[in-house]
């Protein structure tokens, strides 16, 4: 298949209308699923609602999100190499319309945004019968325009019709099988922009394998009891985790458009930038969190598989409502952290020490708090006052950093007071070493607030110490100062 852009008009023969698909052509996403998505980040009881929409037919499921939810066309991902096709056309002096399978709504919203288009028709416009596409949209154009009397530029199977009613078919994004499936057609499929597939670089981006590394504190009971019998279990337990936390992120970022196109940062994301598709990134959540249960399922004990379960419902209910509720968002983080390390206990049978529990809530509480504290001085440096989509104002700074001073001192109190304890007196060789790793705490956690305070902590806390040299370093002292504590007796 040949890759082009629209040519200009000769200037002797007037040419007929250029008409543009809006989902997956003129914008990268889809306006109908970003729309369920957004209700249902909104209002999470119309998830029930969405199966009674759907049985009376995908016209009646639009009309019903676009009456709740229609996307803003002002941060919808468009497609650039389409906007100079359109631009070229109006220049040469031709009609454009904007003809979609979306709700009528939503189309006439996105052309009245850009001001770009002589006509915008959807499902449910004046003479457009049942859901514009395909067959239906084919004939409509040709009623419209004539059979051969326009070009169309689209980007999916359901186009095939359209196309072969065109004068000249354009595809966006195209796959290889599409462009075979054309050709076969007898469609001669001109290409804007390159050639599409999937796009696995930005799926795999979207799983965000870097935050993997806070599963690693599944390991720590492994490392606490010394039992190293219980690594592969832990391990294993690791991987589930992981997979099942990738799932939920994608499910974060896709409740989480809206948000994430008004932030600097997070605009550029695989889904809000339409760098990968919502159903694509649904289609992947679903795969991996089958993945991880699979394994749990087969691999693990029943204990393990049920604290998996519950990380899973927590962070579901954290994506869709908790994380908009004050001090309740912080406390969920701090929860979900400790669960990494019930889940370790469970996977491997080792019985967790009730003050290495203490410890682990008031450290990730304090983590958690650190974490606010950075978005509220991003929110600061923007000159903004709060955030859309979650309930934190830049006045709630300095309470959030009292909050975490106060979480990360009784942490170290009660690492203290561990070291102590008759059993970990008896199960370290050398136990009172351990006081020095407190000291180390107070260094690393201390320094973590005074980099978020100045706008230096970009990313979850661990995840920012696994990047920051000194943040590192702490982490690797740490831990050697355990391992001699425990010399002797290791194994």
């Amino acid at each position: 298949m040949e890759e082009l852009t629209i040519p200009p008009p000769a200037c002797s023969v007037p040419e007929g209308p250029l008409v543009v698909d809006l989902d997956g052509t003129l914008s990268l996403s889809d306006t109908l699923h970003e729309g369920v998505l957004g209700l249902v980040a909104r209002e999470p009881s119309a998830l029930a609602q969405l199966p009674f929409w759907l049985a009376r037919g995908k016209v009646g499921l639009k009309q019903q999100v676009a009456d709740r939810a229609l996307s803003d066309p002002a941060q919808l991902p468009y497609n650039g190499d389409v906007l100079e096709a359109i631009a070229r056309a109006r220049e040469g002096g031709r009609q454009v319309a904007l003809v979609s399978a979306a709700d009528h709504r939503q189309v006439e919203a996105v052309a009245a945004h850009l001001g770009l288009f002589d006509l915008a028709v959807g499902t449910g416009s004046p003479g457009a019968a049942g859901n514009l596409r395909g067959e239906a949209k084919a004939a409509f154009l040709v009623e419209k325009f004539g059979a051969g009397g326009f070009d169309y530029i689209g980007d999916s199977a359901t186009d095939l019709p359209v196309w072969k009613a065109a004068r000249r078919a354009f595809g966006v994004r195209i796959s290889p099988g599409l462009q075979r499936l054309a050709a076969r057609e007898g469609i001669d499929l001109h290409l804007i922009g390159g050639a599409g597939g999937l796009p696995l670089r930005a799926l795999v981006r979207a799983c965000r394998p870097h935050q993997w590394a806070k599963n690693l504190l599944i390991l720590l009971p492994v490392l606490a009891a010394q039992q190293v019998a219980g690594l592969p279990a832990a391990l294993l337990a690791m991987l589930c985790f992981s997979l099942t936390a990738s799932a939920i992120y994608i499910l974060n970022d896709l409740l989480d458009l809206p948000a994430d196109r008004a932030h600097p940062r997070k605009k550029n994301r695989p889904f809000a930038a339409g760098a990968a598709s919502a159903l694509q990134g649904a289609g992947v959540s679903a795969g991996l969190l089958a993945a991880s249960f699979l394994m749990a399922a087969v691999f693990l004990p029943l204990p393990f598989l049920w604290v998996l379960l519950l990380y899973l419902v927590l962070t579901t209910l954290y994506s869709l409502s908790l994380k908009r509720r004050m001090m309740v968002d912080v406390i969920g983080l701090a929860a979900l952290y400790t669960l990494r390390i019930v889940a370790g206990s469970a996977a491997t049978g080792i019985v967790l020490s009730p003050w290495l529990l203490v410890f682990s809530m008031f450290l990730f509480f304090a983590l958690a708090t650190i974490k606010r504290q950075a978005e509220l001085e991003d929110l600061a440096l923007r000159g903004k006052t709060s955030t859309e989509g979650r309930n934190l104002m830049t006045g709630d700074l300095p309470v959030y950093q009292a909050m975490s001073i106060a979480a990360a001192q009784a942490a170290v109190l009660v690492f203290a007071l561990y070291s102590q304890d008759d059993q970990v007196q008896q199960q370290f060789a050398h136990p009172d070493l351990l006081l020095l790793i407190c000291v180390i705490l107070m260094l690393w956690i201390g320094r973590m607030q005074l980099m978020t305070r100045r706008g230096f902590m970009t990313d979850d806390p661990i995840v920012f110490t696994l990047r920051d040299r000194v943040g590192l370093i702490c982490g690797l002292l740490m831990l050697a100062i355990f391992l001699v504590a425990a010399l002797g007796d290791f194994g």
